[in-house]
């Protein structure tokens, strides 16, 4: 078994990530320290661009995958993190607004 960062470190790392980028970062939703599930919902410039979930994958690692169930407007989000928070009560939402969502999201898969 190999040791896993805990949710919050995760979570205050893409956070400091976004700032030293020059961007900012705000947590929507605070989930469980530990192990909670992460989503993030990437902003360029004030403009939604990908929305984008960790999860466990079949070899027992994790990685981030796209998440287009959340839809391109604001009542879709909410009924996405609605189904999200029902299935995962601890459930991490971050919102991140960098100058290239694109970039960002390339270089916080080594965040894991």
């Amino acid at each position: 078994m190999t040791a896993r960062l805990a949710s919050s470190v995760i979570v205050n790392g893409l956070i400091r990530l976004a700032e030293q980028q020059g961007g900012f970062g705000a947590v929507l939703s605070k989930g469980d320290a530990t192990a909670g599930t992460i989503v993030i919902i990437l902003v360029e410039r004030g403009v939604r661009r990908a929305v984008l979930e960790r999860l466990l994958l079949p070899d027992g690692s994790y990685g981030w995958r796209d998440s287009p169930g959340a839809g391109q407007n604001e009542e879709d989000m909410v009924k996405f993190l609605d189904r999200r928070r029902r299935f995962d009560p601890d459930l991490w939402v971050l919102e991140l607004d960098t100058a290239s969502a694109e970039r960002f999201a390339a270089e916080m898969t080594g965040i894991d």
